[in-house]
């Protein structure tokens, strides 16, 4: 199940799925907002889906010096990113406890939950509290067998961000990291596996880094 608040953006990932013989349905979702999470969750009930595996990987960032953030763009990332996490992971907690089947739950936070860069204040806040959130829930839902994990992405090439790093400043940034390059999605595939899968089922409360070295770098 693909879920985001502009179900239009998917359309590509469930052509891909189907591609390759699987099976894929979409259904709006803003994280945000609670009535949101229980209408997409809802659809799963009504379907008579039972929810495995979950991954939290909605997130917006507001680059600004501390001292020019409001309240609003405090308030719009840390409820995404933050906020959108908690009510994601309890409705399907919910859900995984009634099935009494337990299932796995990954938040992607990020290297910037464990250590700060500038102009990114309320986006460290949101993902630092994403990895602390996910040590608390673990600890609450194992005994259903309901495991919760964070992966902590580094620097990641995507469409957004290719721009950036082909400048100047872009590239100083790569020249920081150990490996010398930027992550590729598919560099996230193994940990992803990992915790979603029973190949991680004694691991809950653990937070991954995929990073290229960058956590392990000189301030």
């Amino acid at each position: 199940m693909l879920a985001a608040r502009r179900v239009d953006a998917l359309e590509e990932q469930k052509a891909e799925i189907e591609a390759a013989g699987g099976r894929a349905d979409i259904v709006r979702l803003d994280v945000a907002d609670g009535g949101s999470v229980e209408a997409a969750f809802g659809s799963f009930d009504a379907a008579d889906l039972r929810i495995d595996i979950v991954v939290n990987n909605a997130g917006i960032s507001e680059a600004a010096p501390a001292l020019s953030v409001t309240a609003g763009d405090w308030d719009r990332v840390l409820d995404t990113n933050l906020k959108g996490v908690f009510l994601v992971a309890q409705a399907a907690a919910r859900r995984m406890q009634g099935d009494g089947r337990g299932g796995s739950i990954v938040n992607v936070a990020s290297i910037l939950g464990h250590r700060v860069a500038g102009n990114l204040a309320s986006y460290a806040a949101s993902k630092a509290g994403v990895v602390r959130l996910t040590e608390a829930l673990a600890l609450e839902w194992a005994r259903f067998g309901i495991r919760v994990n964070s992966l902590c992405p580094g620097y990641i090439e995507t469409d957004l961000n290719r721009e950036f790093f082909a400048s100047d400043a872009g590239k100083a940034l790569i020249r920081r990291i150990p490996q010398r390059r930027l992550g590729a999605p598919s560099d996230l595939d193994g940990a992803l596996l990992l915790l979603a899968s029973d190949a991680g089922r004694y691991m809950t409360g653990s937070s991954i880094t995929v990073d290229g070295g960058h956590l392990v770098s000189s301030l």
